[in-house]
């Protein structure tokens, strides 16, 4: 494995996985983790931030390893209560996790930007890799179904991606600026490569692709880009990705991913389950499955390790 700085492009719960792993697998302050906002929403007057939380919990070891989002054994009090006055209950929020949406909503409301109470949390929790939301001005995924145009989390959690996915827009990033974290790992002497994680590439990926000047820096790239599928036997590992790819057009392989991100990356890295003839880039051949901690560090390591062989030629 090459020394050095690595970029990781996350979001949901696999790219929080392999972060996981990343972030063990290198030396403290080596890793920058770029995560997906444009799922955040405001919440009965909170701002709730999935992705950048999923990621924060799983590199501080406290989330719900079973189901892959939330923290460790949660309790649901706030929620029971919340329900019984007629609150929303289809958006849950464990107790331990609303600590972390009041404290946010109230430091932002203060003047602080997310990318600072990102980086105050993850402290805290003893992360010692950086974690940076891509932006600090709001963007916002809206999808538009065959049921007309939703919100994210319409989408995503109230109606469980039932409705046909038609397309994805990122309003406000247009004029959104990407984080100075983000743009600081683009900028570092000392980077030596770009990993997109197993996240959904549409959902989680491309939100980060839309702001300004991201997607040509990165195919300006001087170091390799390497992905990481989401899809184990032309299926999604967790989540809506293969039904929103077959939705599209897109085959729920290495080919369809590659394709989906339209010649951005150098490498892939797919599933012994997965290696159908149609990959023009190069490719890496492992398990992919992530179902512990170990498993993480193992997969990130070949990632790592494949990086560097790119890098090197």
């Amino acid at each position: 494995m090459k020394p050095g700085h690595y970029l990781a492009l996350a979001g949901g719960v696999g790219g929080a996985r392999l972060a996981a792993g990343l972030a063990r697998a290198l030396p403290a302050g080596h890793l920058t983790v770029a995560v997906n906002t444009g799922d955040d929403f405001d919440h009965v007057g909170l701002h709730v931030a999935p992705d950048i939380d999923t990621v924060t919990y799983t590199l501080a070891g406290i989330n719900n390893a079973e189901q892959g989002w939330g923290i460790g054994g949660e309790s649901w009090a706030a929620m029971g209560a919340l329900t019984r006055l007629g609150g929303p209950d289809w958006f849950l929020l464990g107790d331990q996790d609303l600590a972390t949406h009041i404290l946010r909503t109230q430091r932002m409301r203060a003047g602080e930007t997310l990318s600072a109470i990102t980086a105050d949390f993850a402290a805290r929790l003893g992360i010692s890799q950086t974690i940076v939301p891509m932006s600090d001005d709001p963007v916002r995924s809206i999808v538009e179904t065959d049921e007309g145009t939703l919100p994210f989390q319409e989408y995503f959690v109230r109606r469980r991606c039932e409705p046909r996915f038609r397309s994805i827009r990122f309003e406000g990033a247009e004029t959104a600026r990407p984080a100075a974290g983000l743009l600081a790992a683009l900028d570092d002497p000392a980077l030596a490569g770009i990993i997109l994680c197993p996240s959904n590439p549409i959902l989680s990926v491309r939100p980060i692709l839309s702001l300004p000047g991201i997607a040509d820096r990165l195919r300006a790239r001087r170091v390799p880009i390497v992905a990481v599928s989401p899809f184990i036997g032309a299926k999604a590992v967790k989540g809506p990705a293969g039904k929103i790819f077959a939705e599209l057009g897109l085959a729920p392989t290495p080919s369809g991913l590659i394709a989906c991100y339209d010649g951005l990356i150098d490498g892939l890295v797919i599933d012994h389950e997965d290696t159908d003839a149609a990959c023009p880039v190069r490719r890496h051949v492992t398990g992919t499955l992530m179902r512990d901690s170990d498993d993480q560090t193992r997969l990130a390591r070949e990632v790592l390790d494949f990086t560097t062989a790119l890098h090197a030629g």
